[in-house]
């Protein structure tokens, strides 16, 4: 693995090659390692170990990124050639601050991060993930059922140094174990991931995700509408992630966000609570942005009020200086920036909901519903209208129909147009918040929800 000391001497090496005002490394990479199944029988076991050098330049207000993967001085003297020719024929950015040094705001108080480094992680072997396998795969063979998925392993480094003296390191490891279950006519499906290999629990993943093909066996057609529906983690994730990006000031500078004119104002239900915080326990990732500055707690969200918004070290300049200004709560930096030059600004990626006082658990939510539908998770999810968040997708691996407080049998599936407005605005029950893990959107702490007047718009052949 690439170390602190190494990765200093690569630094101090580019500056040697670097004539420019100033000079930002962003490195990355790691080691990675997945074994890929299907049909019952792996197929496919790779691994890979590669690091990326990142080198931003500065001429007086104009700037460009370079990136290499190759760490031999001549290789690095390249990379800094290269960013350098493109810094001096851009046009120069009236608003790019310098890189910020130790003593400014990448060097605020650092909040404790949870260890999110495992020995017991980096350690797995090719056998040890084939052994998992094998587990899933008893499983699908005890059901008849037919088996497909990854079981993954990788030990990361993220780090930056800059030529004002700013320097930041993270190391981390992450597990991930994705199970798809496939009957004659059914499916069922569970994902899990945590930097915490001792924290995946594959025979419960596959025995949940088997349970679901065989009881949605011989799905039966219902008529699309309005249902209350009940939401599993993943579920709620995958059509939650979509509105996170809006959250970014330069989102509302660029008059591209649905919370536009919006700050301040009560737009989910009051028992919606979020916040983006990457010192969280379930939580994982870098704690610094593509700049460096340290990422603070922001509560998006409190009680149904869109609360603040985060920011990148330019964009809150800018907002200051906006007709926005006096109408989107705090600004400042917020540790959310991605790194320069991009386009894109900055995002909350630590997403964090709040919890009911008293958590229901999805068999109470079955319960207590005269008629629903069960949902495992959604999928090929598109935004229809930007402002008002209407997505349309499709349910996937596990759907039921509720009746009398009881699950009586597989549908088929649905296609929804919703409004995350009008979903997070009619949440009648909520579980415990715990990481949960899709294939439309990043990992998240989210409860499972029961979600009145869930628009399904069109059944599916399947």
């Amino acid at each position: 693995m690439l170390d602190k000391n190494k990765a200093a001497d690569i630094f101090e090496r580019i500056k040697k090659h670097s004539t420019a005002d100033e000079v930002e490394v962003l490195f990355s990479g790691g080691k990675s390692a997945l074994t890929r199944f299907a049909n019952n029988i792996i197929h496919q076991n790779v691994a890979e170990e590669n690091y990326v050098v990142s080198v931003r330049t500065v001429f007086g207000g104009r700037t460009a990124r370079s990136t290499t993967n190759k760490l031999d001085d001549e290789s690095l003297k390249r990379v800094v050639q290269s960013s350098e020719r493109l810094a001096q024929v851009q046009h120069p950015d009236p608003d790019l601050l310098p890189v910020p040094d130790s003593g400014g705001v990448g060097a605020r108080a650092r909040e404790i991060i949870p260890t999110r480094h495992f020995a017991g992680t980096a350690a797995v072997t090719p056998q040890q993930r084939a052994e998992t396998v094998k587990k899933i795969v008893s499983i699908a063979d005890k059901h008849k059922l037919t088996t497909a998925g990854i079981v993954s392993t990788s030990e990361s480094v993220e780090a930056i140094f800059n030529s004002r003296g700013l320097t930041d390191w993270h190391t981390q490891t992450s597990s991930e174990i994705s199970i798809t279950m496939l009957a004659p006519d059914s499916s069922g499906w569970q994902k899990a991931n945590s930097p915490n290999v001792a924290n995946l629990d594959a025979v419960a993943l596959a025995e949940t995700a088997a349970r679901k093909a065989f009881e949605s066996a011989s799905p039966r057609e219902i008529p699309a509408g309005k249902y209350t529906v009940i939401l599993e983690p993943a579920a709620v994730l995958d059509i939650v992630g979509f509105m996170f990006f809006d959250f970014g000031g330069l989102s509302i500078l660029d008059q591209r966000s649905f919370l536009n004119n919006r700050v301040g104002v009560k737009l989910f239900g009051e028992n919606i609570n979020i916040w983006d915080d990457v010192a969280h326990p379930l939580q994982s990732g870098i704690p610094f942005d593509g700049e460096g500055v340290r990422r603070e707690k922001v509560q998006l969200v409190e009680n149904g009020v869109i609360k603040r918004l985060v920011y990148a070290r330019t964009t809150a300049e800018k907002m200051k200086h906006s007709e926005h200004k006096d109408k989107v709560g705090p600004i400042e930096p917020t540790g959310h920036g991605f790194p320069l030059p991009n386009e894109i600004g900055e995002a909350p990626m630590n997403i964090v909901f709040g919890g009911s006082p008293k958590p229901t658990s999805v068999e109470q939510m079955i319960a207590s519903t005269e008629r629903g539908v069960l949902v495992t998770r959604l999928w090929y999810i598109r935004e229809v209208d930007p402002y008002e968040k209407i997505l349309t997708g499709m349910t996937r691996d596990g759907t039921f129909y509720i009746e009398d407080g009881k699950i009586r049998h597989g549908v088929r599936n649905f296609r929804f147009n919703q409004s995350l407005i009008h979903m997070l605005s009619n949440v009648q029950a909520m579980g415990t918040p715990v990481r949960a893990s899709g294939e439309e959107s990043f990992d998240m702490i989210v409860p499972a929800m029961k979600v009145r007047d869930f628009n399904f718009t069109e059944v599916t052949k399947f």
